[in-house]
């Protein structure tokens, strides 16, 4: 089946990664293996988890002025583009920090989804949201990410889930990806080996 989307997750994937999640945690107040940073302030009392509202945004503000694209991801984004294959990127972190990342790089995006718009990954949620807007099916569709819960929210919807191996600790949960990729443009092999053969014509 022929690919018609591609869903990128953003810091890690897209641009190169920036948040260390033990300082966030410290700076929070939770242990270093506190588990997921949102989860994490979900269970805090509203004094406390404004104050790690706060912190959050202000490391996020950051991300997004210091942002710097991976390797090969403008010039993916931009062949994608001439196949007419839509873009889009799921991420937990809000939707305007992502926008202002793509203009910051110039990038066209065809959708956002952050985590303001539904359940964040791992859920299937954001998955199916952009699948939906875009009128593809998640199997034509590739969510490309590089940790676990890229892979998860991917799975759970039905989509192709595409592990870009540039994490640390990419080993411990590849066995949850259907594809991995070593870099970005690996993604045009992917997409080329699933088009659909032409019909052939005969002629009587």
């Amino acid at each position: 089946m022929s690919i018609r989307a591609v869903i990128f997750d953003l810091d890690g994937t897209l641009t190169e990664p920036f948040f260390d999640f033990d300082a966030i945690r410290r700076q929070m107040g939770l242990p270093e293996d506190g588990g997921p940073v949102l989860e994490a302030m979900e269970k805090m009392s509203p004094t406390q988890r404004q104050r790690a509202q706060d912190i959050l945004e202000t490391h996020e503000q950051r991300a997004v002025e210091e942002s710097r694209l991976n390797p090969g991801a403008r010039q993916t984004l931009a062949a994608l583009r001439r196949r007419g294959i839509l873009i889009g990127v799921l991420t937990r972190n809000r939707r305007d920090n992502a926008a202002a990342v793509a203009d910051k790089h110039k990038l066209q995006l065809d959708c956002i989804v952050g985590r303001e718009d539904g359940p964040v990954k791992p859920d299937a949620f954001g998955v199916l949201q952009i699948c939906e807007r875009f009128g593809v099916s998640p199997h034509q569709t590739l969510v490309v990410g590089d940790y676990l819960f890229d892979l998860l929210s991917a799975n759970a919807a039905g989509a192709v889930s595409v592990l870009l191996t540039s994490h640390p600790h990419a080993d411990r949960f590849a066995d949850q990806a259907a594809l991995t990729i070593e870099n970005l443009g690996q993604l045009l092999e992917i997409i080329e080996s699933r088009e659909d053969p032409q019909p052939i014509a005969f002629s009587g």
